[in-house]
């Protein structure tokens, strides 16, 4: 979608927004899917109240993205703009056991920067992709840990208000890759407690949650992480194993020879490729085991 409002377009300079027109969503995404459409870069949270009802007022749809990692976009022209945080600097700041993470803040350098001072228990997320807003929205978590664990606070922009509030912990309700935010409020800070660990400590637990991702997870190749949830007391991705569809593929769109649950973009794989993969792979696994599984990954299907 294009903005081509001149009202619109004049006012977003002084909200703070950059406006990057005919964005390639493939770029954006570490699944390399995705159709084009203009991108709005936020730079000032202040301004986001007042930037969603411009665009609401003028007729334009919109929808928010993170770091792209856990996200299966539709192929062509999309019919919404797509809102992004930039990135601030700085992006976390230490106070005590407190860390106030910007939600556009990288998940991975945010973990590193904390057990850098002496803050750990989020070893677990060193290898997800991602910014913190997406971590946040889906209760990332691995290897017995999840980010809900250590919420305080999280700052957002409340659709249903129509403006930005702060939650507490215990307004929020975090669940196995769940939570309790609406699918349009948007992340914009958290205020995490982390447990003190000397750094040494840390580390060690980091380099092991390291290892086990590089021998069972395809890294390097284009993924968006888990596709499936794992249902109660199973494993989705045991589950595809045990049927031998390692390796099967739509176009380029394939199961990971390493990891069952993790499918790649092993080229120039369209969303209707994948799309086609993962409902083949859920009437398999019904057909065979009487489970339907629930998707993991977000899709935008435009």
């Amino acid at each position: 979608m294009r903005i081509d409002n001149p009202k619109v377009i004049a006012a977003l300079p002084e909200l703070g927004v950059e406006l990057r027109a005919s964005s390639a969503l493939a770029n954006l995404t570490s699944l390399g899917i995705g159709g084009t459409t203009d991108l709005l870069r936020i730079k000032k949270h202040d301004g986001v109240p007042e930037l969603l009802n411009l665009l609401d007022a003028n007729g334009v749809p919109y929808r928010f993205v993170g770091g792209g990692s856990n996200l299966l976009v539709g192929d062509g022209e999309l019919p919404w703009v797509i809102l992004q945080l930039a990135r601030p600097e700085p992006d976390c700041v230490i106070d005590g056991t407190f860390a106030q993470v910007d939600a556009a803040a990288d998940l991975g350098r945010t973990v590193t920067f904390c057990a850098k001072n002496d803050l750990g228990g989020m070893e677990g997320l060193i290898g997800v992709p991602g910014t913190i807003g997406g971590a946040l929205r889906m209760n990332a978590g691995a290897y017995g840990m999840q980010i809900g664990s250590y919420v305080r606070e999280v700052k957002l922009y409340r659709a249903a208000g129509r403006k930005i509030e702060i939650l507490r912990h215990d307004q929020i309700s975090f669940e196995y890759r769940h939570t309790s935010f609406a699918h349009d409020d948007m992340m914009l800070a958290v205020k995490l407690e982390l447990p003190s660990k000397p750094f040494k400590e840390i580390l060690a637990g980091i380099r092991i949650c390291n290892e086990k991702r590089r021998a069972s997870q395809p890294l390097g190749q284009k993924s968006a992480g888990c596709i499936f949830k794992n249902p109660p007391g199973a494993s989705a991705g045991r589950m595809i194993d045990e049927l031998g569809l390692k390796g099967l593929n739509v176009g380029d769109a394939r199961i990971s020879d390493r990891h069952a649950n993790f499918f790649v973009n092993a080229g120039t794989a369209t969303a209707n490729d994948m799309l086609s993969l993962i409902a083949d792979v859920r009437q398999r696994v019904h057909t065979a085991f009487g489970v339907e599984l629930e998707h993991e990954v977000v899709v935008w299907n435009a």
